[in-house]
């Protein structure tokens, strides 16, 4: 059960709080912020995104979920499945994207009296109640001008803004009498590789995070079958609550109704071998001295399939006490601060049997520090993105429709890009 909710912004204030039993007091978010803080402060590599998503305080269990900048916060006194909270609290930003096409501090306060609808319909007394979108959409009309207006001047109008759920069918994903006149369906595999690197090549670990991303565009009720040539490669899969599991489990094969629009189909992890050839190879060189240290960095690509990668993007975290870096590049361009003490390598765009992209320079060490400096170590973080690339090798093979008489056209993509991908120098 859930009891509260706390919308946090990237500063840590308030900005949407929701009660479905007793009220908890805000004083439970500043000792939220502070062991944010506190945990963050422990090290220069923890960020944001690395702190635990579930804080022990004296009375409460403070669950977390942090994305685009905000902190979806549930204080729980009670015994409770974690994982229904942190599913909840993900579908809250998934359904503020689906309303207004994007989730931050500012959308959210212009459209604070649609946000508040829909956590009325989304929970009812601390449980998840109706948190399909085409349902919600059915209830919490869309903001529009006039919405907007009205609850700007605190008026009233005569114009009826909710509709009614007359259109729903029996399954709460899809809305009934659906029609277009050209049916069609597209799924979209994403790959996210989280590695670490030694400084020879060789993958410490990696793994792949993937989610096919579904947009469906098909009239009336259909029933869809989707199999895939090396399913098997997958492991710890979710899945849309429209998805049959026990086919799945059975036949290896996605049997499913999909809701109406966009919506995510799959997740799933997929273990990479260590000799697995990883598309992007990162060669650092880094000889550090007593009062400074030589760098040489150079990038190629390696198991691709002849694609080329895009948005590169090298991050070098230099030691605290750096106070001088000097360096030239033979492809995209550099950018040192001098605040945070971090190298930013805009690398573009690299093609396969073009000259290899090449990092040179030098760094020098504060005199205060340089002992401390010399022995510190260094990652190098990489962002990549490859069109129409699968690095686990998962494939779509054939879809099925049942229950209707029309032919769907069938669009696929793949896109694998880096997620947590770090070298070590």
């Amino acid at each position: 059960m859930i009891e509260s909710l706390f919308v946090l912004s990237p500063t840590g204030k308030v900005i949407i709080e929701k009660h479905w039993h007793e009220l908890i007091p805000r004083r439970v978010v500043d000792y939220f912020n502070d062991q944010v803080i506190k945990e963050m402060s422990a090290s220069e590599d923890i960020t944001r995104e690395d702190v635990l998503p579930i804080i022990s305080s004296p009375k409460y269990q403070l669950i977390n979920v942090y994305r685009d900048g905000l902190t979806y916060l549930s204080p729980v006194t009670k015994e409770v499945d974690p994982m229904m909270i942190f599913e909840f609290l993900h579908r809250i930003p998934d359904i503020m994207q689906e309303y207004f096409g994007q989730v931050s501090e500012t959308v959210i306060k212009e459209n604070f009296v649609t946000v508040y609808q829909l956590l009325e319909e989304m929970m009812d007394d601390g449980f998840p109640l109706t948190t399909e979108p085409n349902a919600l959409k059915e209830i919490v009309p869309a903001p529009n001008i006039l919405n907007k207006v009205v609850a700007a001047v605190g008026a009233t109008t005569s114009v009826s803004t909710r509709k009614m759920p007359h259109g729903m069918s029996n399954l709460p994903w899809r809305k009934a009498g659906v029609k277009y006149s050209s049916n069609e369906i597209f799924f979209d595999i994403v790959e996210e590789i989280d590695a670490i690197v030694d400084s020879t090549g060789k993958a410490v670990s990696c793994e792949a995070h993937g989610t096919i991303q579904t947009n469906s565009r098909l009239s009336g009720m259909p029933d869809l079958t989707l199999s895939f040539v090396n399913p098997r490669l997958v492991d710890d899969c979710s899945f849309h609550p429209s998805v049959r599991f026990n086919k799945w489990e059975s036949d290896k094969v996605l049997s499913f109704v999909p809701p109406d629009g966009h919506f995510r189909l799959m997740s799933y992890r997929v273990n990479l071998p260590s000799q697995q050839n990883l598309p992007v190879q990162v060669k650092p060189s880094i000889n550090v001295g007593a009062n400074g240290a030589k760098f040489d960095i150079t990038v190629s690509l390696r198991n691709t399939e002849g694609k080329a990668l895009e948005n590169v993007v090298l991050t070098l975290p230099l030691h605290k006490s750096t106070t001088t870096l000097t360096a030239h590049c033979n492809v995209g361009q550099y950018m040192f601060d001098p605040v945070a003490k971090v190298l930013r390598w805009d690398i573009g765009k690299i093609v396969p049997r073009e000259r290899a992209p090449v990092l040179s320079g030098s760094f020098g060490f504060g005199a205060a520090s340089s002992e401390a400096a010399s022995s510190a170590g260094y990652n190098i973080g990489v962002e990549f993105l490859i069109n129409g690339h699968s690095l686990s090798g998962l494939k779509v093979d054939v879809l099925k429709l049942f229950n209707e008489s029309y032919k769907p056209y069938k669009g696929v993509r793949t896109m694998t890009k880096a997620g947590r991908y770090q070298v070590r120098a």
